[in-house]
């Protein structure tokens, strides 16, 4: 969990197309790191998350994502918290232990702060998931 987000110049590869990054093998004493889901078969699917609100201007609380799947799974990840704001768009890498081909249901969730309007509504004008074979 202390490696992402990644710096400036990327994170550091291993695996799959880490020849496309040869500077990465001049460095000493790196550190690598293999995102993998806590469960068989342990693979994650990196997916890259666009949020763009509709509601109140202006809020507090965390707005979450829960992926379905085919078996009865779920599992909820977050994607931002804090002020929260219709003229945001929220982007966020997601490493989603549900497969993208057995994907059911993707739930948007907005969980207010004890704090917040008692009356505000908040939900998702757009919600874009992009997923390739590569992550």
């Amino acid at each position: 969990g202390n490696c992402f987000p990644c710096p400036q110049e990327g994170c550091p590869m291993m695996g799959h197309y880490a020849d496309r990054f040869p500077e990465k093998l001049k460095r000493v004493d790196q550190k690598y790191f293999l995102n993998t889901a806590a469960d068989e078969p342990f693979a994650t699917w990196r997916q890259k998350v666009f949020i763009k609100l509709s509601g109140v201007k202006k809020t507090r609380g965390d707005i979450n994502l829960v992926y379905y799947d085919t078996q009865g799974n779920s599992k909820e990840y977050e994607v931002a918290s804090g002020d929260l704001s219709q003229d945001d768009v929220y982007t966020q890498y997601l490493d989603v232990e549900i497969n993208p081909k057995n994907t059911t249901k993707i739930e948007f969730r907005w969980n207010k702060a004890i704090f917040s309007l008692l009356w505000a509504r908040l939900g998702a004008e757009t919600v874009n998931i992009i997923h390739g074979a590569d992550g």
